[in-house]
């Protein structure tokens, strides 16, 4: 399963997702991440999927949508693990881009120091970079990085990029309690990212259940002071903190395509009920995918979540 959605979006919209990386082969690790902890990490582009069989299994659910008269904004480059570490990169997004639907991509911003990674990335309409924070402590805490990766590096290809690309370049930065939510820290970030060239400016905090079960999202007080030491820095700064909604769809194979939307793509109590009754399903076909060891049901913040598994029982 290389395709998974049309999932809501609170920043692209309706996104179909592209998922070019296997199971959490990545440059971080981080806390936060809703797929888990990295498994394998390393900073060299292979040849993961074949593009080809991505690109097929694309224009399959492009057809069962169009005949549903569903309309997608976005084709969005996010995955198990950092999409720029595909060698077929280039290839994938040229192919996406022939659909005439928009492309966006969603990086941990550890590749940009390529040149071929950025002569990639430059091709896609919307650009995501990830700034959790400029602190190299706290970025070692909160994104568990490659050891070879350096954040200075890192840090100058961000800036160079945001100028670099013509089309929407954004940043997130993700808080979390009692590390990156403290003043000081968020107005060195604030600094750094007024240096760049970013439309808007995103803090977003965990709102899906991470790899940690103690990291957890800032106070609100602290999401609120956060807002306003990047307001006084940056033009453009929304807070990305808000669920998204339930407005999940399937293309026909109700099952397949709620495993390859959880398997990226965590999805709230709510969401799976409402989900199951659009497609006339009821608890108990959730019952029996459960019952494979394919999905799994997890809490966070006082709040139920179905989660895929790679572990059959």
């Amino acid at each position: 399963m290389f395709i998974f959605g049309p999932v809501p979006s609170r920043r692209l919209g309706r996104s179909i997702g592209i998922n070019n990386i296997p199971p959490k082969i990545c440059t971080y690790s981080c806390i936060y991440c809703q797929v888990g902890r990295s498994t394998k990490m390393f900073s060299d582009r292979k040849d993961f999927k074949n593009t080809d069989a991505i690109i097929k299994e694309l224009y399959t659910k492009l057809e069962k949508l169009d005949k549903k008269n569903e309309k997608i904004d976005y084709l969005t480059l996010v995955s198990d693990g950092e999409p720029t570490l595909d060698k077929n990169l280039c290839k994938l997004i040229k192919e996406l881009k022939k659909t005439g639907i928009k492309t966006a991509l969603i990086s941990n911003s550890t590749l940009l120091t390529r040149k071929d990674v950025i002569e990639d990335i430059l091709l896609v309409d919307w650009l995501s970079l990830k700034v959790d924070t400029i602190n190299e402590k706290l970025w070692t805490k909160i994104d568990r990085p490659l050891k070879t990766l350096i954040l200075e590096d890192i840090l100058d290809s961000v800036k160079d990029i945001s100028n670099l690309h013509n089309g929407i370049t954004v940043s997130e930065t993700m808080l979390v309690k009692d590390l990156n939510d403290r003043s000081s820290d968020l107005k060195d970030t604030a600094d750094f990212l007024s240096e760049c060239d970013f439309e808007t400016s995103y803090i977003s905090v965990p709102t899906r259940p991470p790899a940690e079960k103690w990291c957890l999202p800032p106070e609100e007080s602290n999401i609120n002071m956060a807002y306003h030491i990047f307001k006084n820095h940056l033009e453009n700064v929304e807070l990305n903190i808000s669920y998204e909604g339930n407005d999940f769809s399937s293309t026909g194979d109700v099952e397949k395509d709620l495993l390859s939307i959880t398997k990226v793509h965590p999805m709230k109590e709510e969401a799976i009920m409402e989900y199951l009754r659009k497609n006339n399903m009821t608890e108990k076909n959730l019952e029996r995918i459960i019952k494979t060891g394919l999905l799994k049901k997890t809490c966070f913040n006082n709040e139920n979540f179905y989660i895929f598994s790679n572990k059959k029982l």
